[in-house]
Formats: structure tokens, C-alpha cells, sequence
């Protein structure tokens, strides 16, 4: 009888290879190779499931967006403005193992995405998704009456997300310096000066 192969399993176990690949040594050493033997199968395999070493890379970033998701729909559910803003921005930083995790791959993929059209597509789309819910959750709050700035909403949409991305690059590299306190006052400072004053 013939054996009954998971394929959707197999594909699941190849990404999460390669997730382990990059997080223990770095995206160069995630060659086709390590991650074949990473994941327990030959080379000849990885290739009935993808169609190139990108499309393993683009589906173990897209894999790590879909938990980041996940854990955002409970956590945002019920939250509005500023207090939804200031969920969502504080589940970008890593403030645990698993964000800090999240946020090296993240960032090990960004000069190949500078590199790569497919992994550049891919971030942006997906960089892309996160702005629009930073600029929607700014709007609801501006609404409620809870931003008193008269700055323009996207200027301030891309400078809480460039804070998001330096905040989290300088903890990674400097956790001494930059401790997970320290991330929250920060943050919370940013979004303290929209309120209107005395709110």
C-alpha cells in the first residue's frame, strides 16, 4: 500500500526549517541544503514543494506574518484608537523571546528583500498591510477626540512605524542599553504627545 504523505504538513515542516535555520545562524545559511537536512528530507524534495530557495524564504516570512496576526486579533479585540494603536505597536517591538524572534527574522530579511523583487514585493505588501492600520487606527482616534495634533495623520502613521523599526533594531543590538522598560516608555511617550492637552 502506498504511503499517504502529508503534503501540506511537509511544506509546514520545511518553512519552520528554515525559520530555525535563519534565527540560529542567519538568513546566508539557509541554503536549500541546511534546510533539507534541517527538516529531515532530501534536496529532491524541497523542490516538489517549492519552486526555489525564494519561495521557501517568502513562505517562512509570510508563515511568521500569519502568527503575528493571529496574536493581534485577540489581543486588538475590543480596543479602539489610541489604546488599539498602542497594542498593536507594542506587539511590533520584541519585548519577549518570541517578538524578539519575530523581529530577527523581520530584519534578517530585509537586505534581501533590497536585493530581491519577489521578497521586496512581498515586504511591502506586507509592510503595506500594517501602515493602513496604523493610519486607520490613528484616524478612529482622531474621530473620538483623542489626538490633539494638527500634524498630518500619514506623516505621523510612518513616523510611529520608523520608531517601531529602530526601537526594535537598537533592542536587538543593544539590550543592555535599551531594556524592555524602556521600549514601553518610549512608545508610550510618542503616542502621549498626540493627545490634546490636558487629555
Amino acid at each position: 500500500m502506498p504511503k499517504i504523505v502529508n503534503h501540506r504538513q511537509r511544506r509546514a515542516e520545511v518553512v519552520e526549517a528554515a525559520r530555525r535555520i535563519i534565527l540560529r545562524e542567519g538568513i546566508e545559511a539557509a541554503t536549500t541544503r541546511a534546510i533539507a537536512r534541517e527538516a529531515g528530507y532530501s534536496n529532491g524534495v524541497l523542490t516538489h514543494y517549492f519552486a526555489d530557495k525564494d519561495d521557501i524564504m517568502l513562505s517562512a516570512l509570510r508563515s511568521s506574518h500569519r502568527r503575528i496576526v493571529e496574536r493581534l486579533r485577540g489581543k486588538l479585540t475590543g480596543r479602539t484608537g489610541l489604546d488599539a494603536l498602542r497594542e498593536l505597536l507594542l506587539d511590533n517591538l520584541p519585548l519577549d523571546e518570541e517578538r524578539a524572534q519575530e523581529s530577527r527574522l523581520e530584519i534578517g530579511f530585509w537586505g534581501r528583500a533590497l536585493t530581491g523583487p519577489a521578497m521586496l514585493q512581498a515586504q511591502r505588501a506586507e509592510a503595506g498591510e500594517l501602515r493602513y492600520l496604523v493610519r486607520s487606527l490613528l484616524g478612529a482616534a482622531a474621530d473620538a477626540g483623542e489626538i490633539g495634533t494638527a500634524e498630518d495623520l500619514d506623516d505621523v502613521a510612518d513616523r510611529l512605524l520608523a520608531l517601531v523599526d529602530g526601537l526594535s533594531v537598537h533592542r536587538l543590538l543593544y539590550p543592555d542599553r535599551l531594556g524592555v522598560d524602556r521600549l514601553r516608555r518610549l512608545l508610550g511617550a510618542e503616542l502621549d504627545r498626540l493627545r490634546p492637552p490636558g487629555g
